[in-house]
C-alpha cells in the first residue's frame, strides 16, 4: 500500500502531550504521511518493531544526497554538518573509530571521580540557597563541564555554546535558529584554531593532530565532529537529569524505592531513558530504493522519520508502557538508537545521569517542586520535548 495523503500537521502545538499523540498514531497505523512545521512532507514510523528494523535497514541512508527534495534540516554550513549523524558506510566508520576510544566503558569509568566532584560542587551551591532551577544550576552545567574537559574547551567559553545550542531547538523562537547557527559555526572554528595553536591532552587536540599530520579527516569533518560531540555530549544528559528527577518526584513510591536501595538506580536510569527522552525522533533517513515499512510503500528519496518516543511506549513491545517502573524487565528501549548510529556517548550519558541523581538523593532528604507540575515550561516540538526550567526546593534534614 502507498499513500500521498498528509494525515496531520506535525507541528509544535501537536506535541503538548506527545505520548498521547503517538498512542493515537500507533493505533491508527504503523506509518503516517505527515507535514513538518515548515510544510515538508515526511513518512513517520511509529511502532517499535518497524522502527527497530528500519534502523538496521541498509536501504535507508542518512546521506542527504539521496533526498529527492533537497532536504535541508537546520540548514547547517558544511563545517557543522559533515559529521557522523549524516554519514553511512566507510566514512561513518572512519570518523567513529577516531573518537570511539574516548567513550569506551573503561575510559568513561576513569571519569567517574571528576563527574562526582562536579556534581557535589553544584549540589553544594544548591544547598546554600535551598532552592534552584535544576536545569540551569545543575543538569546543564554538569555534562557541559565533563564534555568540555574531554574536548579541551576553556571554562570561560562553555556557557555561550550551551545557550546557542538550546536556541537551535526552541520552537518558540524559530527566527533565532539562523543566528544561533552562525554563532555556533564561528565558535567552533575559533575553538579549533585555539586548540591548534595551543594543543593539550584532549580529544579535539588529538583530532587536530590527525587532521594536520595524517589527513585522516577534512577540516569540515574536524569542526563538525567537535560540534556534534559538544552538542550531544551536553544536551542529552542535561535533559535526562532534569526529566529524570521530575519523573521520580512524580512517582514517590519509585523514588522511595531508589532511596531505600541505591542498587536500583541503574535500572531506574534505563526506565527514565525509555519513559522520557528529549529526542522524539531519530535522525531522518532516505530510502535509496522504493521500500516497504509496515505494509506501506515509501518511494526512494522521500524523508523517513523514526519516532523513538513512540517506539518506547509501544504496548506491542512493553507491558503497560505508560507506567513508570524502575524494576521493569526486558527494557531494551531505543532511546539511544540502534544499529550503526547507536549513541557513541551512551556509557558517559548513563554514568552522568546515574551520578547526578544519586548525588541529589544522597545530599537532600527532601526535594520538591517549587511550582505545580502543570506550571512547568517545556520546549515542545516535533523534534524534542524537554524541560526549560525545573524549579525545586531542597532541605538537608
Amino acid at each position: 500500500m502507498t499513500t500521498n495523503t498528509l494525515s496531520m500537521p506535525f507541528d509544535a502545538a501537536s506535541f503538548t502531550n506527545p505520548h498521547s499523540l503517538y498512542a493515537r498514531l500507533r493505533e491508527e497505523g504503523p506509518v503516517h504521511r505527515v507535514a513538518t512545521p515548515d510544510g515538508s512532507p515526511i513518512w513517520l514510523v511509529t511502532r517499535e518493531a518497524d522502527v527497530r528494523a528500519a534502523m538496521n535497514d541498509q536501504r535507508l541512508t542518512v546521506d542527504k544526497a539521496y533526498s529527492s527534495i533537497g532536504y535541508k534540516g537546520f540548514t547547517l554550513p558544511p563545517a557543522l554538518d559533515t559529521n557522523l549523524l549524516n554519514m553511512d558506510g566507510v566514512d561513518h566508520l572512519r570518523l567513529r573509530r577516531m573518537v570511539s576510544q574516548t567513550f569506551t566503558p573503561r575510559h568513561v569509568e576513569a571519569l567517574k571521580g571528576r563527574v562526582q566532584l562536579v556534581a557535589q560542587q553544584l549540589a553544594d551551591s544548591i544547598a546554600e540557597r535551598g532552592e534552584a532551577d535544576l536545569v540551569a544550576d545543575y543538569a546543564n552545567p554538569l555534562p557541559l563541564v565533563i564534555i568540555g574537559d574531554l574536548l579541551g574547551v576553556p571554562d570561560e567559553i562553555r556557557r555561550p555554546f550551551s545557550r546557542w545550542a538550546g536556541a537551535m531547538l526552541d520552537p518558540e523562537y524559530p527566527g533565532q535558529v539562523a543566528e544561533a547557527v552562525e554563532h555556533i559555526h564561528r565558535y567552533l572554528v575559533e575553538l579549533v584554531a585555539l586548540r591548534r595553536g595551543t594543543p593539550g591532552d584532549d580529544l579535539l587536540s588529538r583530532l587536530i593532530t590527525a587532521r594536520d599530520q595524517g589527513e585522516k579527516l577534512t577540516e569540515n569533518e574536524l569542526v563538525s565532529l567537535g560540534f556534534l560531540l559538544l552538542w550531544t555530549g551536553s544536551e542529552n544528559a542535561q535533559h535526562l537529569i532534569s526529566s529524570g528527577l521530575l519523573i521520580l518526584l512524580s512517582h514517590p513510591e519509585q523514588l522511595a524505592a531508589v532511596r531505600a536501595d541505591p542498587e536500583l538506580l541503574p535500572a531506574a536510569v534505563e526506565e527514565i531513558l525509555r519513559f522520557t527522552h528529549a529526542n522524539q525522533l531519530a535522525i531522518r533517513r532516505f530510502p535509496i530504493t522504493d521500500i516497504e515499512i509496515g505494509g506501506v510503500t515509501i518511494p526512494a528519496g522521500d524523508t523517513v522519520m523514526l519516532a523513538l518516543s513512540s517506539a518506547n511506549r509501544d504496548p506491542a513491545r512493553f507491558t503497560d508502557p505508560d507506567r513508570f517502573d524502575i524494576q521493569r524487565r526486558d527494557n531494551a528501549h531505543l532511546a539511544l538508537g540502534h544499529g550503526i548510529h547507536y549513541c557513541l556517548g551512551a556509557p558517559l550519558a548513563r554514568m552522568e545521569v546515574r551520578i547526578a541523581l544519586s548525588t541529589l538523593l544522597n545530599r537532600f532528604p527532601h526535594i520538591g517542586l517549587a511550582v505545580s507540575e502543570d506550571a512547568l515550561q517545556w520546549r515542545a516540538s516535533f523534534r524534542s520535548h524537554a524541560l526549560k526550567k525545573l524549579p525545586i526546593t531542597v532541605s538537608q534534614g
